[in-house]
Formats: C-alpha cells, sequence, structure tokens
C-alpha cells in the first residue's frame, strides 16, 4: 500500500443547527447524514426496502479506517474545510459479535473561527444481519451540542434513545449503519435509474429516504483517479430533508464499495468530499487507475 493509501487527512460534519448559524456550515453538517447514505443504490424501482435486509457482509473487515476531507467553494477553487475519520473494529455487544463503526469529524482551526464542529458518531453493527444495535451521537456544532444514546430491537420494531421509547419500521438502519451494510449491496443486478427506499432513524424520528443509481464512469479525485458508481440521493419532502437530487456520490467500482466523493451545492457555494486515506481494506483498491 502507498503512503497515500496508508493515511491522510480526514473529513465530515452534518446535521440540525440554531437559525442565526451560517448558512454555508449548516449544509456542512446536513452533508454528514448523505457522506453516510452516499453509498446507498438502487434496486429496481419495483422493489421495496424490505430488500434492504440480510446481506452478509463481503466489503469490508476488522481495523478498516477511511480518512476524507471536505471541500470549500463560493469561487471555483476548493480549499479544506474540515475531515473525518471512519474506524471499525470487531467487539462483542450483549453477547453478540457486532461491528464498532465510528465516525469522527471536525473543522480545520480557520473554519472553527466561523463554525467549529466536533462531531463523533457510533454504531454497533450485528455482524449476522448489518442491523444496528445501538447508536450513539455525540456532537458540537457551533456551540449546539446534541447527546443521543439509542438502543435498536429489531424484533419488537422499538428504539430507546435518551429522550424515550419510539416505534420503528423492519430493518432500520441509523446513520452509521446505512452506509457499512448498503456497501455489501449487488450493484451488478441494477440499471441507471434504479432506486431503493430505507428508513433511518435519527434525532427520534424515522425518516423515510431512497436513493438512485446513475451508473458507472472514471473520476478524478484529490487523492487519484477511479474507476467508479454513481449515485444521486433523492430526498422524499416532508421529512427532515428538502426533495431534489442536488448531491451526487461516487463508490469504488470494485469489491470494497468504498466512498471516493460526495459532491452538492449549498446556499453558497459547494461542497466536495474526497477519500484521502485507507488502511486495512478487506480487498486490493483494484478501482484505483493512478494517483
Amino acid at each position: 500500500m502507498s503512503s497515500k493509501g496508508s493515511m491522510h487527512r480526514t473529513a465530515n460534519t452534518k446535521h440540525q443547527t440554531p437559525n442565526n448559524k451560517p448558512q454555508t456550515f449548516i449544509t456542512m453538517k446536513w452533508l454528514t447524514i448523505f457522506f453516510i447514505s452516499w453509498i446507498l443504490m438502487g434496486a429496481t424501482t419495483h422493489q421495496h426496502k424490505g430488500d434492504f435486509c440480510g446481506i452478509s457482509n463481503t466489503s469490508f473487515k476488522n481495523g478498516e479506517t477511511v480518512k476524507m476531507t471536505v471541500y470549500y467553494s463560493t469561487m471555483g477553487a476548493y480549499i479544506g474545510a474540515g475531515d473525518a475519520t471512519f474506524t471499525t473494529t470487531l467487539e462483542r455487544f450483549n453477547g453478540k459479535a457486532v461491528y464498532h463503526a465510528v465516525g469522527v469529524g471536525n473543522t480545520y482551526p480557520f473554519f472553527d473561527n466561523f463554525y467549529k464542529v466536533r462531531d463523533r458518531y457510533e454504531s454497533y453493527i450485528d455482524t449476522n444481519t448489518l442491523l444496528p444495535v445501538k447508536f450513539i451521537r455525540n456532537v458540537d456544532e457551533g456551540g449546539f451540542k446534541i447527546y443521543n444514546n439509542v438502543t435498536f430491537n429489531q424484533t419488537t420494531n422499538t428504539a430507546v434513545s435518551t429522550n424515550g421509547v419510539f416505534k420503528i419500521t423492519d430493518c432500520m438502519q441509523d446513520v452509521v449503519s446505512a452506509m457499512y451494510y448498503a456497501r455489501n449491496i449487488n450493484f451488478e443486478k441494477l440499471k441507471p435509474g434504479d432506486k431503493i427506499p430505507f428508513d433511518m432513524f435519527l434525532d427520534d424520528e424515522v425518516h423515510h429516504l431512497y436513493l438512485r443509481y446513475m451508473g458507472k464512469e472514471k473520476i478524478k479525485t484529490q487523492y487519484g483517479k477511479f474507476r467508479a458508481i454513481k449515485f444521486k440521493p433523492l430526498l422524499i419532502k416532508g421529512t427532515m430533508f428538502k426533495g431534489g437530487e442536488g448531491m451526487t456520490a461516487w463508490v469504488s467500482d470494485d469489491p470494497n464499495h468504498l466512498l471516493l466523493r460526495v459532491e452538492s451545492p449549498i446556499v453558497v457555494g459547494s461542497i466536495k468530499v474526497d477519500m484521502m486515506g485507507y488502511k486495512n481494506l478487506r480487498y486490493p483498491l483494484t478501482a484505483l487507475m493512478g494517483l
């Protein structure tokens, strides 16, 4: 593995903020949800969220680490705004084997002056079902702090959070588990335009979302050139998200299905997230065509 492949910088951000915060960084936080959801892909349009259940892990392994960098642009030139690191370890939780997936994100010192982000997301994912059994969100975004500790019972369709007990739907995902689950879906059965709905539990609510598969293409990122699989999140109006297809994501066209890039326009300018380092992938990153 090259020194670039073994690790580099980092990236992430996300979610709900006070109304008086700068709009640019509101979107950086919102990005986290799809920074995690990007990799989800669609089966055919007649399929349903039951197709989002029952897949075995074939794409990642214990010890995987991936680093991302968030870039921000207002005039066409991108500058580094923040970074995030995603790690996966094999552990035991309540007697079950689980993948403990952790995403940690922060803004860089310059952007801290405008909107400081220090986020940590954790998911304990059942190794047999790839469904979450526990989710922890601990974020500080511009001084707006959120802590939520959620335990899922996928059998009784309930989620017990820091704030109460909530009813959930079948095959419920959290914002972190969704990424790892979707990396294992068979891309080869898709055709451009296919979509798949899925449900995500966040902020003590069930959000009904779906994404559309756009096909394959070659892309050039800050890290290198790749053969990639392209998606567009399609957000359902009436939830915490606006409808539309503004965001685009690419994952590696190899068995890792590793996130390579996310792009999205925001209120002022645009955001780009690139993979900038990795360690302990399950397979060689054969989608990489050159640095």
